[in-house]
């Protein structure tokens, strides 16, 4: 690797709202003075993308270890990895196994509008290390084009609807009539759908008022560097 910009993580929450827990953290990475993730990745030749993609999750699963609490994890995969990197999913699960770690306690995510460019390959490699017990979920769906043949092809764990179709939907039909047929098909296939970016109580209710259960967002608690945040829950006046 040419060079490798310094970099920690804060971890986000992702809270199931009717029984009041954290179900995971997603691993957010972070520069060492708070700079986004895509800061930190744009220091970094595209060609060597891959390979900090490995040690970004080794080093994620690493840091939650040794912060205690809740180890369920959530970590960004870059597709394009398991093309270039063999042990891209083996090491990952090593890492965990050290720290003690089970699979089903890892969830992989991959965001809809990154370039997949064997989508049957892909899938049979994703789906024998799900074999593990290691979960999918798609992220930022809604945003692209490729949501609707990923879940044809193979059927992910859970999918993040794009903060894009998040914000201000409550005065939005049109993103609201979206909203609902993708979560009506995902109640059809057994699909968990997170709703990401939730910033205002309007927004939450209008999720919750569609029996979507899962949370992430400024509203429950922002992302904390190197410590697991806690999270806040709206109550309806």
């Amino acid at each position: 690797m040419t060079h490798q910009p310094p970099f920690t993580f804060a971890f986000q929450p992702i809270v199931k709202v009717t029984s009041g827990e954290i179900i995971s953290f997603e691993a957010l990475v972070r520069g060492l003075h708070g700079e986004s993730a895509h800061q930190v990745l744009s220091q970094v030749d595209p060609l060597d993308l891959h390979t900090l993609d490995l040690q970004l999750r080794r080093e994620a699963i690493r840091l939650a270890s040794t912060l205690g609490g809740p180890c369920h994890l959530n970590l960004n995969l870059m597709p394009r990895s398991l093309a270039l990197s063999p042990d891209a999913i083996s090491s990952t699960l090593a890492m965990a196994e050290d720290c003690g770690m089970p699979p089903d306690h890892i969830t992989l995510e991959i965001t809809e509008n990154e370039i997949i460019d064997d989508l049957r390959q892909f899938s049979e490699q994703i789906n024998a290390c799900r074999a593990s017990g290691v979960r999918l979920a798609i992220d930022d769906f809604g945003a692209g084009y490729a949501g609707l043949n990923l879940l044809a092809e193979f059927q992910p764990d859970a999918i993040k609807l794009d903060m894009t179709l998040v914000r201000g939907i409550e005065s939005r039909g049109p993103r609201q009539a979206i909203v609902r047929g993708i979560h009506r098909t995902c109640l059809d296939l057994g699909i968990d759908v997170i709703a990401e970016g939730v910033e205002t109580e309007a927004e939450y209710w209008w999720f919750r008022q569609e029996g979507v259960e899962l949370f992430q967002g400024y509203l429950f608690a922002r992302p904390g560097l190197r410590q697991m945040p806690l999270a806040f829950y709206p109550t309806q006046s």
